[in-house]
């Protein structure tokens, strides 16, 4: 069988969805050889990876109650660099992977973050496993960075918010899931709020990154549900975020099984 790469793209809550694309993957019969991910799908990939099965990783977050999500928000009262420390973010999934380290992982993952002051992509796939997941969600502003190897880490959307290109020669097929989704304003003069402005100007400058992407070169599946309104840190929609992406499922199983069937005939 060819092996299948799946990038897992970055947007928050709405990243949820990826678990379906993985589920899928699996009815059809078949596993990623290889896995990458940016932020919300950094953290999709790595729980996979790990061994955690589409229905684990489903009861995981189902059981997360909007408060308990809550208690993972540990703000940082006196730091200049972000709102939340992220620590009791980083022992929850300390307690929910059942690996520890790239080393030990089931598929192979590569995890996207960015040196904030080299201003440039740091792909990791050695290590801390959670120290990466961390770094690559720490959303500017919001999440404090990461410090590691002497580097200041933070959110991997900022310089590539759907991956697929860093996994483009481990595989045959290469799928990428953008899960950015759409945004229909409440009136075209109406502005946003300050949270709502700095999710949103952030998500329309990966939006350009990914476009530029897609003019270089394509990945041989790209998938981007339309999830529409669901925001960053709407984390408690997990069933409406399931229920949105029924169709790009679909979509999704007809177009892996089209692109798997003329290897069919080599085996």
């Amino acid at each position: 069988m060819k092996r299948i790469g799946i990038a897992l793209g970055g947007g928050g809550a709405k990243g949820f969805c990826h678990i379906e694309f993985l589920r899928a993957i699996e009815e059809l019969g078949y596993k990623p050889s290889v896995i990458s991910g940016t932020s919300i799908g950094a953290v999709i990939g790595a729980m996979y990876a790990s061994g955690l099965s589409p229905d684990n990783i489903q009861s995981v977050i189902s059981d997360l109650k909007l408060f308990e999500i809550g208690k993972l928000v540990d703000l940082s009262i006196f730091s200049l660099s972000g709102l939340v420390k992220g620590k009791s973010l980083e022992q929850f999934f300390l307690k929910t992977l059942p690996v520890s380290n790239f080393s030990q992982l089931r598929i192979p993952l590569k995890i996207v973050a960015t040196d904030f002051w080299k201003r440039e992509e740091v792909v990791i796939e050695h290590g801390p496993l959670v120290t990466a997941m961390r770094a690559s969600m720490s959303l500017p502003g919001i999440f404090e960075p990461v410090v590691a190897d002497g580097r200041v880490l933070v959110d991997g959307g900022c310089v590539n918010p759907v991956p697929y290109d860093i996994i483009r020669a481990d595989c045959d097929i290469l799928i990428a899931i953008d899960v950015s989704g759409t945004k229909v304003p409440p009136g075209p003069d109406t502005p946003p709020n300050m949270l709502e402005g700095i999710f949103t100007t952030f998500q329309i400058m990966q939006a350009s990154i990914v476009e530029s992407m897609m003019e270089k070169h394509k990945p041989d599946l790209y998938i981007k549900p339309e999830l529409m309104n669901v925001r960053m840190l709407e984390f408690y929609k997990y069933d409406e975020i399931k229920k949105g992406v029924e169709n790009d499922i679909l979509k999704f199983k007809d177009g892996l099984k089209k692109l798997i069937k003329p290897f069919m005939g080599i085996f």
